[in-house]
């Protein structure tokens, strides 16, 4: 048979009739919005709804749009604005501990060393006796000079009797003149002898306090450098040990002349006397200590610049009982730069980033994109919070936390977090390296 409707379209119903021979033709030429007619022999007719079915299905399939990209949602991120806290400016600089005071243990006297009446490195107490020298001579000397003086007060008494006699019997005319004169200066002679006499058995009794050497101070004694039944003092004064007294203990350091002229600036050029100065707090801690744990005071300024170094020598005061500091040490000592504490803004330090162009933080606008924000850094406080001195604002919401998340450009899902506050105003340890920039925002 002949194929029915070629020019059928898609929306015609599909006509199947059987060919001559059991052939199938299909008429081709339909366009693409057209249905296919299909000439079916008469066995297959069974099947014409099953194939009428797949055509349709391969049409509809034909006929749906292309897949599109679809953006992932906006990351979240952890953001928080800056905390508000009243900080004193300060200057952290690098000192060193001097010893209060440190003192040669010599033999002032010439004699054999005895004992030595302490252990090397020992803590010895005010007047605690570390050495001693042979005594017999100086003894005898003492000795002597005590005879010396007993016979010159004798002697002054005879004279000084003398005296009186004649000086009754010149009131009386008895006497001459020149017997009294005579009598006179014999009492005067006498004295004299006595007061010698007096004199000579203070220095023996002294040479002889010399064969004992005494701690001068609380403090600890080094090694011995002489040994027990040596010479000492022959010629010179002979050197025995070094005592240190580590409590209280200095700390030395010196400031810019920028530093000080900042400090009279926040003063507002108001000088401070001696007693003012020794009320300025110090705080120090060593290079292996976080933050600045010992507490002290300002004890001396030197009155006059170093011309060549363009420093000023400063010294403050420290307790240390348990000698925790000894004489040596470098230090990190903590400067305030004015008496009274200003309002600051805080974030921690872990969340600043640097390039080439300076410092900055990722903040999040109103608009919730992640834009950067230029800073200028001040110091580091406890808790890893660091001050900000420009460019941030107190309503600002800094990126805390971003996982990679947060490039500039990006727009964000900021989650509000609260910033851990530092509870004083004390510097933490050296901060780690800054963050590496992140990559520019794609275009």
């Amino acid at each position: 048979m002949k194929p029915l409707g070629g020019g059928n379209r898609a929306g015609d119903a599909l006509t199947l009739e059987p060919a001559s021979r059991g052939s199938i033709v299909g008429n081709m030429s339909n366009r693409n919005d057209e249905a296919v007619v299909l000439a079916v022999p008469r066995p297959l007719r069974a099947l014409a709804p099953f194939l009428a079915a797949l055509t349709l299905t391969a049409l509809v399939a034909g006929c749906k749009q292309e897949n599109k990209f679809q953006p992932p949602p906006p990351a979240e991120v952890s953001v928080g604005v800056p905390v508000k806290q009243d900080v004193a400016p300060f200057e952290v600089l690098t000192g060193n501990t001097v010893a209060f005071a440190t003192v040669d243990l010599v033999a002032r006297v010439e004699g054999f060393l005895v004992s030595q009446d302490y252990v090397d490195g020992s803590v010895k107490k005010k007047d605690d006796k570390l050495f001693g020298i042979e005594q017999t001579m100086y003894k005898a000397k003492v000795q002597e000079a005590e005879a010396q003086l007993e016979g010159a007060k004798a002697s002054l008494a005879q004279a000084e009797a003398e005296f009186t006699r004649q000086e009754t019997l010149l009131r009386q005319n008895v006497s001459a003149q020149a017997t009294y004169d005579t009598a006179k200066a014999k009492r005067d002679n006498a004295r004299a002898n006595v007061e010698n006499a007096e004199g000579n058995l203070t220095i023996a009794q002294t040479n002889l306090g010399y064969t004992t050497v005494t701690a001068p101070f609380d403090g600890i004694v080094s090694k011995h450098l002489v040994s027990v039944g040596e010479l000492v003092g022959a010629t010179t004064a002979t050197k025995l040990a070094t005592i240190v007294q580590l409590d209280p203990i200095y700390v030395t350091f010196n400031m810019s002349e920028q530093d000080i002229l900042q400090i009279r600036q926040n003063l507002k050029n108001r000088r401070i006397d001696v007693e003012e100065l020794s009320k300025v707090p110090v705080e120090i801690g060593l290079m292996n200590e976080e933050g600045f744990p010992h507490k002290g005071f300002l004890n001396y300024v030197s009155p006059e610049l170093d011309a060549n170094t363009g420093t000023i020598l400063v010294r403050a005061l420290f307790n240390n009982p348990d000698r925790i500091l000894i004489p040596g040490f470098f230090v990190r000592v903590k400067v305030p730069q004015g008496l009274a504490a200003t309002a600051s803004l805080l974030v921690p330090n872990r969340v600043i980033a640097e390039d080439q162009a300076g410092k900055y933080l990722l903040t999040v606008n109103k608009d919730n994109v992640v834009v950067q924000t230029r800073i200028t850094t001040g110091q580091l406080l406890a808790n890893g919070l660091r001050v900000i001195t420009s460019g941030l604002t107190a309503d600002d919401q800094v990126v805390l936390n971003t996982n990679g998340s947060a490039i500039p450009g990006a727009k964000v899902v900021p989650k509000v977090t609260t910033i851990q506050v530092a509870t004083d105003g004390t510097p933490a340890a050296p901060p780690a390296a800054p963050q590496a920039a992140p990559p520019p925002a794609s275009k």
